[in-house]
Parts: C-alpha cells; structure tokens; sequence
C-alpha cells in the first residue's frame, strides 16, 4: 500500500490547536512507508485489550484497515469479506510518524496512537490518553481466516440479523418440541437473552409472535476451534442444548443434543452498524470481553 500525502490543515481542521504541536515533523514523515500498512486487514483482538478502553471506534470494529491515509473497519461479522471489497466501512482518516498513529475519526475526532511491533504481524497500539493497549493481527485479504473470525465472535454474528428463520430439519431424531420453534433473534440490547416464536414458517417479521424470552450460553468445546456448546434457558427447568456450527456468515446449524436431530437457521434482517454503531432499528453495540466456559465435547 502507498501512503497518500495528505495536507496538515485540512486533515486537522477542527483541531487546529494540536497541528502546531506536531505540524513540523509530520509533514516531513508523514509519507515515510510504515509496517501497519502491510497488511489489509488488522484483526482486533478486543480480548486481550488491556485498560479504560474508553476510543468508541475501537470498541465497535472487528477489523481496522489503513490504507493511503484512509482508515476503514469493519463493524459487521455477516457480509466482512464482502463489504467495501473487504476492508469495510470508510471511518476517517490518519498520518504516520514512525511509531505514532494519528487518527481523525470521522465521528470520534482525535485519537494519537503509539505503535508497537509484537511480531511478524502483531502490532499494539496503546493509547496514552487513557491508558488503554489494543492488540491487533495483521492479514492479507487473500488469507483472513473467517472461520477464527466467526466463531471468536459468535455471539456478534447471531446479533447482526434481527432475526433467524429455521428453514430445515433432518429426518433423524425423535419429534421434540423444539420442532416448532420457527424463528429465534439475539439481540444487543439485552445482552444474553434470546426471542423465540412458533409464527407459522414464512410469516413476515412484523407478524412474528415472540412466544418465549430467555436467556442463552455460548460455551467453548475443549480441542475444537470450530464448535460451540449454545444453551437456550426457556425457564429454570427447560434447557434446550444445541452443538452449534457456522455453515457462512448468514446460516448457522444447530444440532440439538437430546434428540440428535440437526436444525438449520438463517439470519435475515441484516443489521449493518456504522461508524458510531448505530442503525435505524437498533441501539449501537459495542464488543465486550468475552469470557465462555470451556467444555468437553458433549455428542460422539
């Protein structure tokens, strides 16, 4: 990638007050080729983020890309491949100096970064305003792992659609009466919990009864990378227990336990969250640690 040579007094124009500082230097290495622009995609590793984490922009993106002086991320698991030939959404822009990252969110303002080299491909960018550390991998496009990406984030991946529509059932297993639950949503705003419905398979959204509220737990599966345990608590005495599968980014397959049969989803309503996160439906998310139990394989 190129770095695009952008003018100090247009890049800064509502923060005049901090281009004195560092106009100087910046205009003579602002161009100076930099290791963060080697990649097209920053995976954030928002997990391992150490401090306040009080940067909104960086609350909200799976991915950051820096491009010719253009940042973009991407704020969706659904459709991360796909959206802005990959690199997402254009978000604001930024400048380099060596080790420092200036970024312009388009919403967030200011934000000065110190960038440290972890590795080959790992970088940390600590901000000192608030004392935070970021850890992010550095990928091509051509070799992103989306698998990893789905399945570290799959709670995000089930809240970008406003709802999932069951489309099949295997033949095996007994009738159970999970049979009947059409449609199911997760939403952001009330983390944890889940909608479920027996409206008629095909109803429109707006006519979808909610039958049931619950909560629900997403756990990991002990020497499997692309397997999760997902519980649905109906009530105290009623848990639906599903190994859980990512077929692509808008089906998920649920293979309930008890009974052995195999259930197919599909998300529909994607909701796209922007530059602050938010949407006409939706209050804006942002990513939290996620810490899951960790547990044996349960089906053989």
């Amino acid at each position: 990638m190129k770095v695009l040579k952008i003018s100090v007094a247009f890049f800064f124009l509502f923060t005049s007050c901090i281009v004195d500082e560092y106009e100087d230097q910046y205009i003579e290495e602002s161009t100076q080729a930099s290791f963060i622009e080697e990649y097209d995609l920053w995976y954030l590793d928002y997990h391992t983020t150490i401090g306040s984490d009080q940067i909104r922009f960086m609350k909200l993106a799976f991915t950051l890309s820096f491009n010719g002086g253009v940042m973009y991320a991407n704020n969706n698991i659904s459709g991360i491949g796909f959206q802005g030939d990959g690199y997402g959404v254009r978000v604001g822009d930024y400048l380099l100096n060596r080790d420092r990252l200036m970024a312009n969110h388009e919403l967030d303002g200011f934000k000065d970064f110190e960038i440290k080299q972890i590795s080959d491909n790992e970088i940390e960018m600590y901000h000192r305003g608030t004392d935070t550390s970021y850890f992010l991998i550095g990928y091509n496009i051509v070799e992103f792992d989306y698998d990893k990406l789905f399945y570290e984030n799959i709670e995000y991946l089930l809240q970008d659609f406003e709802i999932w529509k069951q489309y099949h059932i295997s033949n095996e297993g007994p009738v159970n009466e999970f049979d009947y639950e059409n449609f199911l949503s997760f939403t952001s705003e009330k983390n944890n919990t889940f909608y479920s419905s027996k409206s008629r398979i095909g109803t429109d959204i707006d006519f979808v009864f909610w039958d049931y509220e619950g909560s629900y737990r997403i756990q990991d599966v002990i020497g499997f990378d692309d397997l999760k345990v997902l519980t649905l608590s109906y009530d105290s005495a009623n848990d639906e227990i599903f190994e859980l599968t990512v077929v692509n980014d808008a089906i998920v397959e649920l293979f309930h336990v008890s009974s052995e049969t195999i259930y197919r989803f599909e998300g529909d309503y994607f909701i796209q969250y922007l530059k602050d996160g938010k949407n006409k439906n939706r209050i804006g998310r942002k990513r939290t640690k996620i810490k899951r139990e960790k547990i044996n394989k349960i089906s053989y």
